[in-house]
């Protein structure tokens, strides 16, 4: 791949895994207001976590919905600013495959189809390959 399409595409898969994060934390959070959302409200996002991770107890489910819902709010931040992409495009890779395999535990293969998690774990691995970081806090850090 020449140097400005991996520049293009490393690019491009920050921004959309970036905001396709803070949007599902914006809708747990209640910042999408009521319509045309998933969850609208954090109660009822733990709910759908506790649904979603059927075999945890109570308590281990709310750790569960508090640690997806940290990384989902950090691991944007440092895809934007470019900062340690490639570990955090493989922490993104790994929550995103763990959700993949519980959504297939509790609900069968073709609702984490739907909802395209596995495209969304795939397209983080493959940030994670690229290894050539433009326009990042890694590429200057990396020339100095």
């Amino acid at each position: 791949m020449n140097t400005n399409r991996a520049t293009l595409v490393q690019l491009f898969l920050r921004l959309a895994l970036s905001v396709s994060f803070l949007s599902a934390v914006a809708d747990r959070l209640g910042f999408w207001g009521t319509e045309h959302v998933s969850w609208g409200n954090w109660e009822n996002f733990v709910a759908y976590s506790q649904r979603v991770n059927s075999f945890a107890n109570a308590q281990i489910n709310i750790v569960l919905a508090i640690v997806a819902t940290t990384l989902e709010i950090l691991l944007p931040v440092l895809f934007l600013i470019g900062y340690k992409i490639k570990i955090a495009a493989t922490v993104s890779a790994v929550l995103l495959l763990c959700f993949a395999l519980a959504m297939t535990y509790s609900f069968g293969l073709k609702p984490s189809l739907d909802y395209s998690v596995w495209t969304a774990a795939a397209a983080s691995f493959a940030l994670a390959a690229l290894g050539d970081y433009r326009y990042s806090i890694d590429q200057l850090l990396a020339e100095k």
